[in-house]
């Protein structure tokens, strides 16, 4: 059999595989969402004159058999493994691992984005500080990023430039420097946030500086949940890696807190048991994302309150940092406008603390003003 033949015959074969692959495509009941890369799938458009004419049925077809080919997962982590261990590519989808570590790329710093997050910052400030009694404070924390990229030769954005512009943009804000109370360690390794059991440090730094009573080990029981976590970078990478262990710090003062949604106006405790089986398992903590709500301590230190301005990070952290408030009220900007706050916040003489990481401050544009 010669070289022509073997060709042709080999071109049928992968078109018949491919053909086949289509067509299981067309009539395979499609997946609603992926919890890999904990995201929505693409669903079949619909079929009409108008939108084929138009050229949307296309496009939204081909999208459509991305996000449904058979066998979809097995084979982007084909081409992960393929990238990483035969290409020798540092990176796939963004995302490189340093000794088992997943971190993500996130590079230059987008000066844009720190303009808009000093804006809404100020906004706020002269909205309902300016004039008060409130004490304020601002604290950046890095993402991985910061403790592997450099000293792994990947590309990073300017750190200690992001850390400048907020200190410098933020003039009435005491800062906090966190950086030395952490490392790469302190984050799960397949997830961007960090790990509430490493942060007695970081809290301990953040109630020094507001002059709160300060967290110590032995307040606290780490307890495992029994149940494992694959945290977003599992998904992205689409390189197989063992899951991790989320751990709550409990305690008699945490047991006694509540925590007020005012956006379900339901009450819950610190920690959400219920958010076991979600597909984020970092949901525990306060129940996940929400736009504003308030922790009572009613074994409180003092009568002292707080507002943590925060992105989903400080999820994990607040815990640490109620023992010395009778209140800690968390807003999170991505999910309501600023000017709604003087419907629920009589800005008087409260610590005020914006705790923002450096993935949202380099990608604010989900901040509302």
């Amino acid at each position: 059999m010669d070289n022509k033949c073997i060709r042709s015959i080999l071109t049928v074969c992968v078109a018949l595989l491919w053909a086949g692959l289509a067509f299981f495509a067309w009539i395979k009941t499609p997946e609603p969402s992926s919890d890999a890369e904990r995201r929505t799938l693409a669903q079949m458009p619909a079929f009409s004159s108008e939108n084929v004419l138009s050229g949307t049925f296309m496009t939204q077809f081909e999208e459509y058999t991305t996000d449904q080919f058979p066998f979809r997962q097995r084979f982007r982590q084909l081409k992960a493994e393929f990238h990483y261990n035969v290409l020798s590519q540092r990176d796939n989808n963004g995302i490189y691992l340093v000794d088992g570590i997943a971190a993500k790329l996130e590079y230059p710093l987008n000066d844009a984005s720190v303009e808009h997050v000093l804006s809404v910052m100020n906004g706020v400030y002269d909205r309902y500080l300016a004039g008060s009694d409130c004490q304020v404070y601002q604290a950046v924390i890095p993402d991985k990023g910061y403790y592997l990229a450099s000293e792994n030769v990947y590309p990073a954005m300017d750190y200690t430039a992001l850390m400048a512009r907020m200190e410098q943009g933020l003039p009435w804000a005491v800062s906090i420097d966190l950086t030395d109370c952490l490392s790469a360690e302190d984050y799960y390794r397949t997830d961007t946030h960090w790990r509430q059991e490493r942060l007695l440090s970081a809290a301990q730094r953040l109630c020094a500086a507001m002059e709160a009573v300060e967290p110590l080990p032995d307040d606290y029981t780490p307890t495992a949940l029994d149940v494992p976590f694959y945290g977003v970078y599992y998904g992205q990478a689409a390189i197989p890696m063992e899951p991790e262990t989320i751990y709550l710090m409990q305690s008699e003062l945490l047991a006694d807190c509540t925590v007020y949604n005012y956006e379900t106006q339901q009450t819950a405790n610190v920690y959400d048991m219920a958010k076991r089986s979600s597909k984020d398992l970092y949901d525990v903590y306060l129940s996940g994302a929400s736009a504003l709500l308030q922790i009572d301590n009613p074994n409180a230190a003092t009568d002292r309150e707080l507002v943590v301005f925060r992105d989903s990070f400080a999820s994990s952290i607040t815990p640490l940092l109620v023992q010395g408030y009778k209140t800690v009220t968390l807003v999170d900007l991505r999910y309501m406008t600023s000017s709604m706050l003087e419907q629920f916040i009589v800005f008087d003489d409260q610590d005020v603390l914006l705790l923002y990481s450096t993935l949202v401050l380099n990608n604010s544009n989900s901040l509302k003003g």
